[in-house]
């Protein structure tokens, strides 16, 4: 029976801040995961990363998700880029994807900071490969440029959230399509074989 990828709706109950969907919080007050803060944000490392960098950007503000965001909330989303930004120039030797999820499955807004090696033991899944290299990873620039231009955010449909998390594998530095994980993250490896690897493959 082939596996259908878990999608929880951002209009969902929000839950309780002991449930799992809450752990941002959390971590936002973990020395352990804390980078940075400021008046507007906080940037942790995420707990569970799914490449060498991977960073979150989370505001003190009580937004649950990006579609919660409102005309009113553009600057908090051009600083939460500008501070993404500035956790890329510290690791020039790496490429960076910033963005959001389509349909996060964590509760308060989160801006995703990731380097493209993709290497981690944490990557597991084809839908954590898909998640970020998909259109499901919406680009926090074209985010903020939808905000500002429209006046809102123009939500992803819930089925075609899932049509992105279900296709096949794919390489995103070149025309691979890999059979099934193990052989992605090898693939990886060559591109990056240059790099210093943190992670086993």
């Amino acid at each position: 029976m082939k596996r259908k990828p878990k999608i929880i709706s951002s209009d969902a109950t929000v839950p309780k801040k002991h449930h799992w969907a809450m752990g941002l919080l959390v971590s936002m007050e973990d020395p352990q995961y804390k980078v940075k803060e400021d008046d507007k944000v906080t940037v942790i490392k995420d707990k569970y990363p799914k490449a060498q960098y991977h960073y979150l950007i989370i505001p003190k503000a009580d937004i649950p998700s990006l579609w919660h965001i409102k005309k009113e909330n553009e600057d908090l989303l051009i600083h939460m880029h500008c501070v993404a930004e500035d956790l890329t120039r510290q690791h020039k030797e790496s490429e960076f994807l910033i963005g959001y999820h389509a349909v996060p499955s964590m509760q308060r807004l989160h801006l995703h900071v990731i380097s493209t090696d993709f290497n981690s033991p944490c990557l597991k899944t084809k839908y954590h490969w898909n998640s970020f290299t998909t259109p499901f990873f919406l680009h926090s620039t074209d985010i903020c440029n939808q905000l500002r231009e429209k006046g809102e955010l123009k939500k992803l449909k819930s089925e075609e959230s899932a049509q992105h998390l279900s296709i096949p594998l794919k390489c995103h530095k070149c025309p691979t399509t890999p059979k099934n994980m193990p052989d992605l993250k090898r693939h990886l490896l060559a591109h990056f074989s240059g790099r210093n690897n943190l992670f086993d493959p």
